[in-house]
């Protein structure tokens, strides 16, 4: 049905509050969106890259001459193998510890461990980690110099206004104009503070300081377990502006109460943005130190190219060879030692060989000894009486004969790996003693020698003595007379009493005759 345009229903116009709805509901989700990827980016951690030129840790911390690599110390600093010693527990004592270099970085993380430790229930004054334009060798602020460029984060143990506010960790910054303010424990001029007991603890006390887009973070590990990761959280300084380029340093000082400062490891790492790729190494080195290490490189090279020349006017048959060839390289040194091996093989195998010709000799010579006498004494009449000494005889041949026997397979053997060897040692075989089956071959023939001495061994001992020695004994000489006979004996001891009794007799008158003086 047809419907006149005057009866038609007036088209629906959204009210006010509806519209206010739906761009508020918009704006919401846009807001969520923009919070969540902005918590994805701060959620990435930033790329971290350790500095060893800007960093110790023991052991051997410390050189022969007593310096840190990389480090200067000042005062009473006393570097040690496993630590540095900032301040003894002595009165009135300052030391400090500063990097040689500047840094570049303008993103940082730092990773400090030490002990504070005194005998008494409070300590002084502190101890000091800095960040500054330039090194504060010595000075009244923890034994650092005072008007500093840069931060400083105190871990202060002195009382000094009474307020019962110490030990604690005090973060101060100075742009150079600033005099620190020592009856108030910087509490006026801090930026960031909190309460921690970090003396007389049962473990290390770790601080954690992160400089990181303009935010200054402090944690702390407050010694109580041996957790490297357990720290929490101190203070936090926002908007922070520091120099790009500065040292940092460890500093601490005692007064009228004394404590030892010790640091056991300094850690610096570099901070990177995750979109951002770290600088090469390269960029790092200033303009002049890079001038001047180009300098030093040059002058090297030109005394090596003078005493090149040098060494070739003084050896001119080795011109025009490469001096790479006149070094020998790790394939030809393993060479070299695999031949002197076998070369050492070869001689214990000569010399064995020469032993065992003597033996074979000697065993010939008693073989032929023995037949002699066999033949002598000929072959008794009835073969069932024969007498012990023929079957000696017998038995010692028999034994010489298989000795024979062994001692000609030992020299065979010998033979055949002497050739073993000279084939092994000739040049054009140089090229496969690297392989499995060469290595294989040398055990085998350093066994076979082993087993070589073991059989010669065993054939001295076996090998009798000499058997006619045994067969023709010579006869005992007839006993020697006695050359003391019992007359001899007699006035032998006859003289001797006779002398006896007068020695005894002279030496009574001899003291008779001393009595009448007294």
């Amino acid at each position: 049905m047809a419907v006149s345009a005057g009866e038609r229903p007036a088209a629906r116009v959204p009210s006010p509050a509806l519209l206010l709805l739906l761009i508020a509901t918009a704006t919401f989700r846009r807001c969520e969106a923009d919070i969540a990827s902005g918590a994805s980016t701060l959620e990435r951690p930033p790329h971290r890259r350790f500095e060893y030129k800007y960093s110790f840790k023991g052991p051997h911390l410390s050189q022969p001459d007593g310096s840190v690599p990389f480090w200067l110390h000042t005062g009473n600093a006393i570097p040690s193998a496993d630590q540095v010693r900032i301040t003894p527990s002595l009165r009135s004592q300052k030391g400090s510890v500063w990097t040689k270099n500047a840094v570049h970085f303008e993103h940082w993380e730092a990773e400090v461990t030490f002990r504070v430790s005194g005998r008494g229930r409070m300590g002084a004054d502190g101890l000091a980690v800095w960040f500054t334009s330039k090194q504060g060798l010595d000075g009244p602020v923890y034994g650092a110099s005072d008007n500093w460029n840069g931060v400083g984060i105190f871990f202060d143990s002195f009382d000094n206004d009474g307020k019962k506010n110490n030990p604690a960790i005090i973060v101060v910054g100075n742009n150079g104009n600033l005099v620190y303010d020592h009856q108030n424990d910087g509490t006026t001029q801090a930026l960031g503070t909190c309460l921690r007991d970090f003396r007389n603890k049962p473990y290390p006390i770790r601080a954690k300081i992160i400089y990181y887009k303009k935010t200054l973070t402090v944690m702390i590990n407050n010694g109580f377990t041996p957790d490297k990761e357990d720290y929490e959280f101190c203070t936090k300084v926002d908007n922070m502006v520091i120099p790009s380029d500065g040292f940092f340093g460890i500093s601490a000082a005692t007064g009228g109460l004394a404590d030892d400062h010790d640091v056991l490891s300094f850690l610096l790492f570099r901070l990177t943005e995750p979109d951002q790729q770290p600088p090469p190494p390269e960029a790092e080195i200033p303009k002049e130190e890079k001038d001047k290490y180009q300098e030093e490189f040059a002058n090297f090279q030109q005394a090596l190219d003078k005493k090149k020349e040098e060494f070739q006017k003084e050896h001119p048959d080795v011109q025009g060879e490469p001096i790479e060839d006149l070094y020998e390289s790790v394939n030809d040194r393993e060479i070299r030692q695999v031949f002197e091996g076998q070369n050492r093989i070869h001689l214990e195998i000569k010399q064995l060989h020469r032993q065992l010709a003597m033996i074979l000799d000697e065993q010939r010579r008693y073989v032929s000894v023995i037949t002699d006498e066999v033949a002598k004494k000929g072959t008794p009449a009835e073969s069932g009486q024969q007498d012990s000494g023929s079957q000696q005889l017998s038995s010692v041949v028999a034994t010489q004969q298989e000795v024979l026997r062994n001692l000609n397979e030992l020299r065979n053997s010998f033979h055949e790996s002497l050739k073993q060897i000279g084939s092994a040692g000739q040049p054009g075989n140089a090229a496969g003693l690297g392989t499995y089956e060469t290595i294989q071959h040398f055990n085998d023939i350093k066994e076979h020698i082993h087993m070589v001495k073991r059989d010669v061994e065993h054939l001295v001992q076996r090998t009798p003595q000499n058997p006619a020695e045994k067969v023709l004994k010579c006869p005992d000489p007839p006993p020697m007379p006695s050359c003391l006979s019992t007359v001899h004996f007699l006035v032998f001891v006859v003289v001797q009493s006779v002398l006896f009794f007068c020695y005894i007799m002279y030496k009574t008158q001899q003291e008779a005759a001393a009595k009448k003086f007294f």
